[in-house]
C-alpha cells in the first residue's frame, strides 16, 4: 500500500456509519503506589495504595476506542449496562469518545454491568505489574425481555449503517448482550444482520452463528471445522474450506505469524504481523485488529489492504503498556513507513 492509497481509505472513515454491538464492560484500573504499602491493623494483610483510578470502556468498547482513534464519523454502541455505578462510569467513558451514538445503549436493573477491575502496580521506570484481576459478570441467563429489546435496538441501528461488528465476551451462552434467540430462522435480528456487512466474534466460539464474516484466531478455526490448523499451510486450508461453507470471508488471527483470510472462490491471503520492539501487552491487540478490518472493508479497501491495516494497529496497541490500546491513522501511517517526504 502506498501513501496515496493510504490516505485515499483512511479520509473515507469520517463518513462512515459503523455499528458495536455486543457484550460492552467497563476497564477499570487501579494505579498502585508500593512506596506506600502498609499493613492493615485488622487483618494483618497487605493493603495496597491506590493512588489513580482510570476507567476506560473494554470488550466491545475497546473496538469502539480504536473506531474513534481512527476518526470515524458515527459510531453507534448496541449493548447493555446494568443500573449501577459501573454502568455510569461505562457510559461516562463512552460519551468522551467523539462520534459515539448511544440510542440503542439499554440500560436493565436486572444485570450488573460487566467489569474487569485490573491493580496495577506502578514501579518507577518499568512496565505496570499487573496483579490478580476482580471481575464482574452475570452468569445467570438474560431475561428474555432484555434479549428482545437489545434485538430491536440492533435492528434499528442497522438502518443506513456502513458495516456492523458483534462481540462475545462472556464465558456462557445468553448470559451477556447476544442471545441464541437472534439466530433462529425467521429472526428479525439475524435477516438484518445477513443482509448487511457484519462481522462476528466470540470467545465461546461461534458454532451455531448465521454466516456472517467470522474473525477468530487459530485454535477456535480448529475447533470449528475439526480440521488440523496448526501450521500456515492447514490455517490457509482450514479458513478456505469455512469460506466455502459460510459463502462469507473469514479471517483468522495469528499473532505473531499475522493474520489470513479467505473467501469464497479465492485464494487465501497472508499477511506477516510487524516485528516485536521491546516489552509488549497483548490485551485489546484482537479488538484492535477487528476495528481497522471493520472501518478499512467499509471505506473500499481491499480484503488485503485491511489487513495490513490491521496488522499495523495490532503493533502499535501490543507496544502500550498497562492499557488496553488503540491506534490513531497517523500511527497506523509510521507503523507502515508512509510518513515523511
Amino acid at each position: 500500500m502506498n501513501a496515496s492509497r493510504f490516505h485515499e481509505i483512511t479520509a473515507r472513515y469520517r463518513s462512515l456509519r459503523l455499528v458495536v454491538a455486543g457484550d460492552f464492560c467497563l476497564d477499570r484500573y487501579f494505579e498502585i503506589d508500593p512506596a506506600r504499602t502498609e499493613t492493615s491493623i485488622e487483618t494483618g494483610l497487605p493493603v495496597h495504595n491506590v493512588r489513580r483510578v482510570r476507567c476506560h470502556a473494554g470488550a466491545a468498547g475497546t473496538i469502539t476506542n480504536n473506531l474513534a482513534a481512527l476518526g470515524v464519523g458515527e459510531i453507534r454502541c448496541v449493548g447493555v449496562a446494568g443500573d449501577d455505578g459501573e454502568g455510569w462510569e461505562l457510559r461516562r467513558a463512552l460519551t468522551r469518545l467523539p462520534g459515539v451514538v448511544l440510542d440503542y445503549f439499554l440500560t436493565d436493573a436486572t444485570r450488573q454491568t460487566f467489569t474487569y477491575s485490573k491493580p496495577l502496580v506502578m514501579h518507577p521506570g518499568q512496565p505496570p505489574e499487573e496483579l490478580s484481576r476482580l471481575d464482574q459478570k452475570n452468569w445467570d441467563l438474560a431475561p428474555p425481555e432484555t434479549a428482545s429489546r437489545i434485538g430491536r435496538a440492533l435492528v434499528e441501528s442497522l438502518d443506513e449503517a456502513d458495516a456492523a461488528t458483534l462481540l462475545e465476551q462472556v464465558d456462557l451462552p445468553d448470559t451477556g448482550a447476544i442471545s441464541r434467540t437472534w439466530f433462529d430462522p425467521g429472526s428479525p435480528v439475524r435477516a438484518a444482520m445477513e443482509s448487511r456487512t457484519v462481522f462476528a466474534d466470540s470467545r465461546i466460539g461461534l458454532r451455531g452463528w448465521p454466516p456472517l464474516i467470522f474473525k477468530m484466531n487459530a485454535a477456535e478455526l480448529g475447533r470449528l471445522t475439526g480440521s488440523p490448523a496448526g501450521s500456515l499451510e492447514e490455517v490457509e486450508a482450514a479458513a478456505n474450506q469455512l469460506a466455502t461453507a459460510n459463502g462469507r470471508r473469514v479471517f483468522i488471527t495469528l499473532a505473531e505469524r499475522g493474520i489470513v483470510s479467505a473467501a469464497p472462490g479465492e485464494r487465501p491471503l497472508h499477511v506477516p504481523a510487524l516485528p516485536v520492539q521491546g516489552p509488549i501487552d497483548i490485551v485489546g491487540a484482537g479488538d484492535a485488529v477487528t476495528a481497522n478490518l471493520l472501518a478499512a472493508l467499509a471505506a473500499g479497501a481491499t480484503a488485503g489492504e485491511a489487513m495490513q491495516l490491521a496488522m499495523a494497529a495490532a503493533s502499535v496497541v501490543i507496544h502500550q503498556l498497562g492499557t488496553t490500546g488503540s491506534a490513531t491513522v497517523d500511527a497506523l501511517a509510521v507503523q507502515l513507513g508512509l510518513t515523511g517526504p
